[in-house]
């Protein structure tokens, strides 16, 4: 457990939780303990999906800008790649992922929100990518991941003004899935995330895989990355579970080991 972020696991869902007062400013401590936290994740079989949760009044403010203000060219240099494979390293978690997001999530806190596979807000909730305002640019996906998501038109809108985005307009362009009650939004990711306990887990992370290495590529690559995952899951315990029993019981009743 580090001293900033820590898994905390219980029936099946972990949550990686974010808590460095006031702000949850993302400094490099807080993006190494990022990265254990999510190889925890990954390796552990009790954990069959992932909240990713900084709380009930902040996600995270943004990169620590104290941390970075007397860091040279050459320093950032060496601190780019690991800034950025920090939050690739969420990205990566091969089980779903789901940001609960409460208050600011702007910067570096926006970035890591889109590292996940689904993002729950509540009422409250500002994001944004405000680093042309600090004279640099988004440096942990910001640029790639939220173009990915949002088209590259309102990216560049919302990259290059800086500008804030309230919960409901996150909401209309797909910055956000959902908007909840702010004292709703961990139960309502915790809710998501659960229905995954008793999922054929091999099958998720070959659909994971499918779609986010697809998104990468040409939709030939792409097709025939889900082609050699398709064949690959029928070497699965799961899939001689599921399919027995749909035939024997109907749809939605089996329980996988992951196997």
């Amino acid at each position: 457990m580090g001293e900033f972020v820590r898994l905390e696991v219980a029936d099946g869902v972990g949550t990686i939780r974010l808590d460095r007062p006031k702000m949850n400013a993302i400094s490099i401590a807080v993006q190494e303990e990022l990265r254990a936290a999510a190889a925890e994740a990954t390796e552990r079989d009790d954990v069959r999906a992932v909240v990713l949760y900084g709380g009930e009044r902040v996600f995270a403010a943004g990169n620590d800008v104290k941390e970075m203000a007397d860091m040279s060219y050459q320093d950032m240099v060496a601190r780019s790649g690991p800034l950025q494979s920090a939050v690739t390293a969420i990205a990566r978690i091969p089980k779903p992922v789901v940001a609960a997001v409460n208050g600011y999530a702007l910067g570096g806190g926006c970035e890591l929100a889109l590292a996940a596979d689904l993002r729950i807000a509540g009422e409250r909730t500002v994001m944004g990518q405000p680093e042309t305002l600090l004279g640099i640019i988004p440096g942990a996906g910001g640029t790639q991941r939220l173009a990915r998501l949002v088209g590259p038109s309102k990216a560049k809108d919302l990259i290059f003004s800086g500008r804030f985005v309230k919960a409901d307009e996150a909401l209309a362009i797909g910055l956000v899935d959902r908007v909840v009650a702010d004292e709703d939004v961990y139960s309502e990711a915790l809710a998501w995330a659960g229905q995954f306990r008793s999922a054929a887990g091999l099958a998720l992370q070959a659909a994971k895989e499918c779609i986010d290495r697809g998104l990468g590529t040409d939709l030939e690559t792409g097709l025939e990355i889900e082609r050699m995952q398709f064949a690959a899951v029928f070497a699965t315990e799961d899939r001689t579970t599921g399919m027995t029993s749909f035939l024997e019981n109907g749809p939605g009743k089996a329980t996988f080991a992951s196997r």
